[in-house]
């Protein structure tokens, strides 16, 4: 038997002012003439932003969701280089505590998904400086939280730049230069174009990472059927405290296959489920569709009597 847990990310569709990426350009901060006030309207958002956070991580719990990705887009121009110095972790100390006292009452697994210039084997040393940066910012918002940081963060493995073998090895050669705290943050996951399940399982055995299998991904670039490896993905998780991790959406059609659909096809998670029943005692399963929460409703909805699944409570299944 192995226990199912869906998780949504990010927002909701069904909170309304509750978005926890509300954001500033550095244009519109450069045209405060006033930097203290400029910075103080930086953290006026940061602060909301935080807020909603706890509003969403609420609603999970009127929902008995157990499993949630935080937006990356906290603390607006947090790592723009013009803003060098800035301590933004100090001023949302009450927000932040506020989160971390909620969710000692509330337990749930919530985890970041830093964006997509946050890139570990690129040659370019500004561009790994600035991922350090990028990642320095998750591991301080997950202290402030009061959550551990091991095992939170998922990257991509992510450029071939015309040589995806080299790029392989200089995910392996950056990965010597990674702090030790950072290094513990990361999680590894397949995309759908340059490093399939197969790569990015070759780096996680090879460094101790947990591997994110993304199924759709999986399914739109692949060298190999993934049940050959699916033990050997569950094995990069044997060192985690944290349950295996995997990523769940659906192609928006058959001509924008690698696009996110809306919500989840039932058929294709249920194809996912059969592959790996009772292989793990449990399982954690984001959905990456465009209607976040709404996705997740509507799948608890459409796979109520299905044979061989056993809710436990809103959002949680036994596989039998």
């Amino acid at each position: 038997m192995t226990l199912v847990k869906l998780g949504y990310v990010a927002m909701s569709m069904n909170l309304q002012n509750a978005s926890p990426s509300q954001t500033m350009t550095y244009k519109q901060f450069s045209g405060i003439k006033d930097g203290e006030a400029a910075i103080l309207k930086l953290e006026r958002i940061a602060k909301s932003n935080l807020e909603n956070c706890l509003r969403l991580l609420k609603h999970n719990v009127l929902n008995e969701i157990h499993f949630f990705r935080f937006s990356s887009k906290l603390i607006p121009l947090a790592n723009h280089p013009e803003l060098k110095g800035w301590d933004f972790i100090s001023p949302l100390k009450p927000e932040l505590d506020a989160i971390k006292e909620y969710l000692t009452l509330h337990p749930m697994r919530v985890d970041f998904h830093p964006d997509h210039f946050v890139l570990l084997n690129s040659s370019d040393v500004n561009v790994l400086k600035n991922t350090f940066k990028a990642l320095k910012m998750h591991e301080a918002l997950l202290k402030g939280m009061g959550i551990d940081p091991t095992h939170r963060c998922v990257l991509h493995v992510g450029g071939a730049y015309e040589d995806k073998e080299k790029a392989l090895e200089q995910f392996i050669h950056n990965w010597g230069l990674t702090p030790a705290s950072l290094q513990q943050m990361i999680i590894l996951e397949n995309d759908d174009t340059v490093f399939s399940a197969a790569d990015a399982l070759y780096l996680s055995e090879k460094l101790g990472i947990p591997h994110v299998f993304d199924y759709h991904h999986h399914l739109a670039y692949n060298e190999r059927d993934w049940l050959l490896d699916w033990e050997r993905i569950v094995g990069t998780w044997s060192q985690s405290s944290l349950p295996v991790k995997m990523h769940i959406s659906s192609p928006r059609s058959q001509e924008d296959y690698k696009a996110h659909a809306d919500f989840i096809d039932p058929k294709m998670f249920l194809d996912f489920l059969q592959g790996i029943k009772g292989s793990v005692d449990e399982i954690d399963c984001m959905i990456e569709a465009k209607k976040k929460d709404d996705a997740l409703f509507r799948l608890v909805e459409e796979l109520q009597g299905i044979d061989g699944i056993e809710w436990v409570d809103k959002s949680s299944f036994n596989l039998k």
